[in-house]
């Protein structure tokens, strides 16, 4: 445990929480390089069978931190800097879908941005009946990241991806479960005590058979996915630093603050 991140496991079954509820659990960077060690560590520790990721407090996660990224750095980044800190996002997100054990998703209040990059990258998400998702970033001027476009595009179908991902669409409750967004819905508050019965069922099957048929599900449903969106971290860092980028931050920004 360590103070972004709590884990915890038991009989095969291992949770793991966002624990920066004071900050909607918001992506900082320090918060993205935990989950990315954590997903490493669990890709290889032998006996897990299944993983819960959910989130202290309310909310999954607001998405990333911007009051980081706003943060006037003591120097200007280099270009190989600056594609770092692009890319660290997709390969959280990666090793996360690199688990082989079935991994779970329990989600409540909002999962935003990158919250739902993370979940979309996970094998099944609970979900409590208020909680909703949103992806604010073409408002903010950047393209999708994370390696999440291609993963939206194979569970939403290519227009209802093009609402979530362009028109920033909010799917909530029973809309989510209707476009493919979510697998299970339950009553708020639920939706841990709903991931660790699923992750139950789990491990009560055979171990090598459920990982075998993971691999294969994802061998066959993400064999495009890089060809997709390997340049997405290039397209990010060149968006981000972008004029057009910078104002709609800014408007973004005075918006949220006169809510």
């Amino acid at each position: 445990m360590n103070d972004l991140i709590e884990t915890e496991s038991s009989a095969g079954i291992w949770t793991v929480q966002l624990n920066r509820p004071l900050q909607r659990n918001a992506f900082s960077l320090d918060l993205m390089r935990s989950l990315t060690r954590t997903a490493e560590r669990l890709r290889d520790e032998p006996g897990v069978r299944a993983v819960i990721l959910g989130a202290a407090g309310a909310h999954f996660s607001a998405g990333m931190d911007l009051g980081e990224l706003q943060a006037t750095p003591q120097r200007e980044p280099s270009l190989a800097e600056r594609r770092a800190l692009a890319a660290l996002g997709e390969r959280m997100c990666q090793a996360w879908e690199n688990i082989p054990a079935i991994t779970i998703g329990a989600i409540e209040g909002h999962c935003i941005g990158g919250g739902a990059a993370l979940v979309a990258a996970l094998d099944w998400r609970v979900i409590g009946a208020s909680s909703w998702f949103w992806l604010p970033e073409i408002a903010l001027g950047i393209p999708l990241g994370w390696g999440a476009l291609p993963r939206l595009v194979r569970l939403l179908g290519p227009a209802t991806a093009k609402r979530f991902i362009i028109l920033g669409d909010r799917f909530q409750g029973q809309q989510a479960i209707d476009v493919g967004l979510a697998d299970y819905l339950v009553d708020d508050g639920q939706a841990q005590a709903q991931a660790l019965a699923l992750a139950q069922r789990v491990v009560e099957l055979p171990e090598v058979a459920v990982s075998m048929s993971k691999q294969a599900v994802n061998a066959s449903a993400n064999a495009l996915n890089h060809l997709a969106s390997y340049m997405v971290s290039d397209q990010l860092a060149l968006a981000a630093a972008s004029e057009e980028a910078l104002a709609a931050r800014a408007q973004f920004m005075a918006r949220q603050k006169s809510k």
